[in-house]
């Protein structure tokens, strides 16, 4: 009896083994169907939210193609703030074609790896109504740390699909105004500071937020670096920005705005006159394009064609004076 319980261990063992490595097997020969972004959106807890509101604005299947994209994703939380920030209830409370065009300024065509993000202006997949072209997306890297727009931050990075990639966001990324880019630029600080200086009589930073189509917009802008400012204060011997007059301030920065106008760098040619708030300017193109002010001073644009929702953005390297 002993040797047969011995006997019986072992076969028990024996078949518990095979049975453990049969499994095993199973475990390995078995492959995983690939995911598109729509499929890992939709079997998450956290993009419930996101999910749904892919689905309402028919954008679903675009991201369940074969296309490849890069989405930048806000959780639950992210989009219940910005309901309660909008005065809405639910999504379905928000328009669709807004909704939309959220969402859209979430995606970016192409994979973008965390790794490879850069500081720098960007294209999403949203279209702007003051020129129906894509609008950009500014994208700031500081020691891995990404922020979009100045508002919303990476959390998380790199989810895989099998067409493309998604980045977790802390917010749903606001679509741009001209000041968006303005105040999140680090490169436009001194543009900020002039727009913004207490003592002028001109609100510009409520005039290049109005919304398309109202208080002149949309609005063309030749924004002047930091170092333009840098150099300007030299050129004029002064010590700091408050040492320029309110007058003369206000009347600079006129010269940098054409209102009612989104003129992208297409748009530009050789000896154009164009009409600024603060008087004629003279655009020209041969030889890399260029602003001739009043004084004869020339101003490089270095980027062009950085487009929100209410105007266009050209980077200039040198502050354009009125007469």
């Amino acid at each position: 009896k002993i040797i047969m319980k011995k006997i019986l261990s072992i076969l028990s063992i024996f078949i518990l083994i095979s049975s453990t490595q049969s499994c095993s097997n199973n475990d390995e020969d078995y492959i995983m169907e690939p995911q598109t972004i729509l499929n890992i959106i939709d079997e998450s807890m956290n993009y419930t939210f996101l999910a749904y509101s892919l689905k309402e604005t028919n954008l679903a299947d675009v991201l369940d193609g074969a296309d490849k994209y890069t989405l930048m994703a806000p959780s639950n939380m992210a989009f219940r703030e910005f309901l309660m920030q909008n005065g809405f209830n639910s999504i379905d409370e928000v328009p669709k074609n807004l909704l939309k065009q959220i969402l859209l300024n979430h995606v970016m065509p192409g994979v973008l790896e965390y790794r490879d993000i850069e500081t720098g202006y960007y294209k999403s997949a949203a279209t702007s109504e003051a020129s129906l072209t894509p609008l950009s997306i500014y994208i700031k890297q500081v020691n891995m740390r990404v922020t979009i727009n100045g508002e919303s931050r990476i959390t998380q990075g790199n989810v895989r699909a099998n067409n493309g990639i998604i980045h977790a966001v802390s917010s749903v990324i606001p679509l741009p105004s001209l000041v968006t880019f303005v105040t999140a630029d680090a490169n436009l600080s001194n543009l900020t500071a002039a727009l913004t200086r207490k003592d002028l009589s001109v609100d510009f930073v409520t005039t290049l937020s109005s919304k398309n189509g109202m208080s002149s917009a949309p609005f063309t802008v030749f924004a002047p670096t930091d170092q333009a400012f840098v150099d300007l204060l030299a050129e004029l011997g002064l010590n700091q920005l408050s040492d320029i007059s309110e007058p003369t301030l206000k009347a600079t920065l006129n010269h940098h705005l054409i209102e009612d106008t989104n003129a992208l760098s297409t748009d530009l040619s050789d000896n154009l006159q164009l009409n600024t708030l603060g008087g004629p300017i003279t655009a020209n193109i041969t030889g890399g394009a260029t602003i001739t002010d009043g004084n004869n001073r020339i101003s490089k644009i270095i980027a062009v064609d950085i487009q929100a929702t209410n105007g266009v953005i050209h980077v200039i390297d040198k502050v354009i004076l009125p007469n």
